[in-house]
C-alpha cells in the first residue's frame, strides 16, 4: 500500500488505539515536557491519530491525568507483590514502594498526589493499608481517621521528594550546604536553640527523614492500639 492508499488519523480502526497506549504517551509527555504540554491535539500527533479517538477512552484530560496517577499505584503495587509481613511491615513496603515510583516520576507524581483517582490500583493499595491497619485491633472508626493520615503522609512525603527531583540539582545542594553555612552563624543571644543543634542539622540532612517520619507514625499508632487494647 502507498503513502497515499494509507488510511488517514479520522480513518483508522478504533481498535488501533488502545487506552494503555493513551497512557504511556501522554506519561511519556508529562515526564519529557511537564503538564501544560500534554493535550489531546498534542497525543493524537505523538500517536498518529485524531484527537477524538483520544476521547473515546477518556472522557476529559483530567479522566486521563487520574488514570495516569492510578498507573502509579499500579507500578507501585507490582513492586511489592505479594506482602507478607506484619501490619507495620506491610506499611512500611508499600509507603516505601509509592515514594519510590512518585520519584521515578516527578512530574506526574505532583499533579496527582492530592487527587483520588478512584479506580482499581488505588483501591488494592488502600485495601492494603486499611487491612494493616485492622490488625491493629483499633475499632473501625479509629482506622478509618488513620487510614487518612497515613496515606496522606506517604502521599505528602513522595510529592515533597518528587519536588526536589524537578528543581536543579546545583540549587538542591546549596539550600543543603546553608546548614553549615548561614545557619551555624547566626548570633547566639537571639537564637540560642537553634545554635544548640545547628552544627548537627547538615549531618541530619543526609539522613533519611522519610524512614524517620513513618517510623513516628507507626509508633504513635502501635501506642494508640495499646491504649484502646488497655
Amino acid at each position: 500500500m502507498s503513502a497515499a492508499d494509507a488510511p488517514s488519523a479520522a480513518e483508522r480502526p478504533r481498535a488501533s488505539l488502545t487506552s494503555e497506549g493513551i497512557l504511556d504517551a501522554a506519561l511519556q509527555i508529562v515526564e519529557d515536557e511537564g503538564a501544560e504540554a500534554l493535550t489531546f491535539k498534542r497525543l493524537g500527533r505523538e500517536l498518529d491519530a485524531a484527537p477524538t479517538a483520544v476521547l473515546r477512552h477518556f472522557r476529559d484530560k483530567d479522566d486521563l491525568l487520574l488514570a495516569m496517577g492510578d498507573r502509579l499505584y499500579v507500578e507501585a503495587l507490582a513492586s511489592i507483590s505479594p506482602l507478607t509481613g506484619t501490619w507495620r511491615e506491610r506499611l512500611v513496603r508499600i509507603a516505601n514502594a509509592t515514594r519510590y515510583v512518585f520519584m521515578a516520576h516527578p512530574r506526574l507524581a505532583l499533579l496527582v498526589a492530592t487527587r483520588t483517582m478512584r479506580r482499581p490500583a488505588e483501591f488494592q493499595s488502600a485495601e492494603i493499608v486499611i487491612a494493616a491497619l485492622l490488625e491493629t485491633g483499633l475499632d473501625e472508626r479509629s482506622v478509618a481517621s488513620l487510614y487518612r493520615v497515613v496515606v496522606d503522609t506517604m502521599l505528602a512525603w513522595a510529592a515533597f521528594e518528587a519536588a526536589t527531583r524537578t528543581i536543579d540539582a546545583t540549587l538542591m545542594e546549596r539550600d543543603h550546604q546553608s546548614y553549615s553555612r548561614e545557619w551555624v552563624m547566626l548570633p547566639p543571644a537571639q537564637f540560642p536553640s537553634i545554635n544548640a543543634v545547628a552544627p548537627l542539622l547538615a549531618e541530619v540532612g543526609r539522613e533519611d527523614q522519610f524512614t524517620l517520619s513513618l517510623e513516628l507514625m507507626l509508633d504513635a499508632i502501635a501506642a494508640r492500639a495499646a491504649a484502646q487494647a488497655g
